[in-house]
Order: C-alpha cells, then structure tokens, then sequence
C-alpha cells in the first residue's frame, strides 16, 4: 500500500513536533488542565485518536486519566509513549486511522481530537467516517472535545503565512524558528500548507520543509457533520472561555 501523505508529514515532524512549543511542558500543563476542566470527572477513560507526539494525552494523563492515544503516525505514536514514561504516566499508543478505530463500541468516556487534525481529511465523507468511528467507541453521553483553527476569521482573509513561533530550550541552547507558508486552492476552502523549521547548525541556519494538505472547515458546517454522525448538545467553547488554544468543539453522544 502507498504510504498516507498526511502518516509522512508527521513521521518526518516527530522528532522535532515538540520545537513548535516556545516551552512544550508547559503547553502539555494547560492543554491538559483546560481539557481536564471540560471532562468535569475524575479517571475517565479517554481516547485520544490524534496524539502526535502527546501534548493532550500526556497533559490528561498527568491529571489522573486512563489514556490511549492513536495517530495516523506510528513515529510521532511511539514518541508519544516514551515522553510519556519519561515523566512517569501511563501512556498506551498505537498507530491508527481516525476512520477505522481499533476498538469495540462504548469503549470510552471521553475522545479528544485536537490540535486541527480532523481538517487533514480532505472530503466530506471522510469526516463523516472519523465522526462516526468518534460516536461508536463513545459509551452512550459521553463527550467529544475536538478542536480545529479558528476558520471562521481565517477564511474571511485567508492568510498566506502563519507568525513565528519560537523555541528558546530551558538549559539555554540555541533558538530555532517555526512558521508556515499556506497557498490557497481556487475553492476558497483548502489551502497547501509548508511547514518550515530553522535549526541552528554551526553558526548557520539549516531548514527544514513539510508539506501537507487541510480543509479549513468552518464552525457551522463542522457542527453539521458532528450532528449527522449522531451527537448532541454541541457548543463552540473559545480559547478565552476554556483556557485551551484552540476554538473547542464540544458534543455528546447521543444515546
């Protein structure tokens, strides 16, 4: 089978994902506590079906949640599971599509999906596959917390590039730089997307370039699909609101 593009991009990210964070154990705390304070219960069994290299599962972890976390990603997986005993939680990964989730039906009290990975899927019925596969490992009420860009400004300019973000280590070290190039199709809706890292190298710079495709779904018609896939109750809860950095969809499974 030809290797997922989208798998690709976030291999070849893992092992520098956490350099996009100007301090990433500090965004694993608040992510964690933000999404903590939305789950509302103690030790929830939580799936979260988009981990990358585990800066919500590990920040949920860290608040006493029983977490399994899945990425298209098997590298950016694995990574997740060794930062996760480095800072002695538990943390089961595997490598999974969204769309084809491996596990039984009401599996779950909670699946998070953040940090704008549902706009990989590029099609609608591809969001509606991932949504679905989201309700039926759901236990009957339970909650989906899925996050995306905040597309509703963004599509009123439609951007070309993103600010830099950059990473200083704590013991010092030298600095290195992220933004992103975004190039727009002619549908208005998705856009190229050219993820560049500056690491310093010997007094030079040494880039780094990826490349992937998103969707920029907007907050009505994402809550349409999250609908027709069988949840209810669905608000959009925003960074000020809920501490987390991202505009926050949040749903129940309808019984």
């Amino acid at each position: 089978m030809p290797e997922n593009p989208v798998a690709h991009f976030y291999d070849e990210l893992a092992d520098d994902y956490h350099l996009v964070y100007a301090d990433w154990d500090a965004s694993i705390r608040r992510q964690g506590d933000a999404l903590d304070g939305l789950i509302g219960q103690d030790n929830a069994s939580v799936l979260d079906c988009s981990c990358g290299i585990g800066t919500q599962a590990i920040g949920l972890a860290l608040r006493g949640h029983r977490v399994i976390g899945t990425d298209l990603s098997a590298r950016a997986a694995a990574r997740a599971a060794r930062e996760a005993a480095h800072r002695d939680v538990t943390l089961r990964t595997a490598a999974a599509d969204m769309r084809r989730l491996p596990f039984p039906e009401s599996r779950f009290d909670t699946v998070v999906c953040a940090d704008n990975s549902l706009p990989h899927l590029l099609a609608e019925q591809d969001v509606h596959a991932a949504l679905a596969e989201m309700r039926r490992v759901l236990r009957p009420a339970g909650l989906l917390l899925l996050s995306t860009r905040p597309y509703d400004e963004l599509l009123r300019n439609r951007p070309a590039s993103t600010p830099p973000q950059v990473h200083q280590p704590a013991d010092g070290g030298e600095r290195t730089v992220t933004f992103q190039l975004w190039h727009w199709h002619e549908d208005g809706e998705h856009y190229d997307l050219e993820h560049f890292q500056l690491l310093p190298t010997g007094g030079e710079w040494r880039v780094k370039v990826r490349r992937t495709v998103c969707w920029a779904l907007d907050r009505d018609r994402l809550a349409g699909l999250v609908t027709d896939a069988g949840f209810v109750d669905h608000e959009w809860r925003m960074p000020h609101e809920t501490g987390f950095f991202q505009p926050l969809l949040v749903a129940h499974a309808g019984k």
